[in-house]
């Protein structure tokens, strides 16, 4: 049996503020934004070569959560300190890169407050 985690819901009190965020600012793929009818609208986007995308929503009961409430997603990179260039160079504010016995991070949070890690892990592929 494979089980792919393949989508995260992200909650934001605002869809196209977020959208903007992650497509303009982060660099994630705009994979579709949809209207399916009534109050329902879908946003996924895809971090650069992850097999895993965030989904942006309302009107979706069943994966309302506060916004801002998620907290220490990982996006996982070869090289921190390119990675963390680039995202400043978009306007994204980390924090210092912080080395825990060769697993480096820097953290950020998009506009509702959830929080962002991005880690590299020395020796990884």
């Amino acid at each position: 049996m494979n089980l792919k985690l393949e989508l995260i819901p992200v909650p934001v009190a605002d869809i196209d503020r977020a959208k903007h965020f992650y497509a303009e600012h982060v660099g994630f793929r705009l994979d579709h934004d949809v209207r399916p009818g009534g109050p329902v609208r879908v946003v996924q986007l895809t971090p650069p070569g992850s097999g895993c995308s965030i989904v942006l929503s309302e009107g979706l009961a069943g994966i309302a959560m506060a916004p801002g409430s998620l907290r220490g997603l990982h996006l996982v990179v070869d090289n921190i300190e390119e990675a963390r260039a680039a995202l400043a160079g978009r306007g994204v504010a980390l924090g210092a890169i912080q080395d825990l016995g060769g697993i480096k991070y820097s953290g950020f949070q998009d506009p509702d407050g959830n929080t962002w890690t991005l880690q590299e892990i020395s020796g990884q592929q």
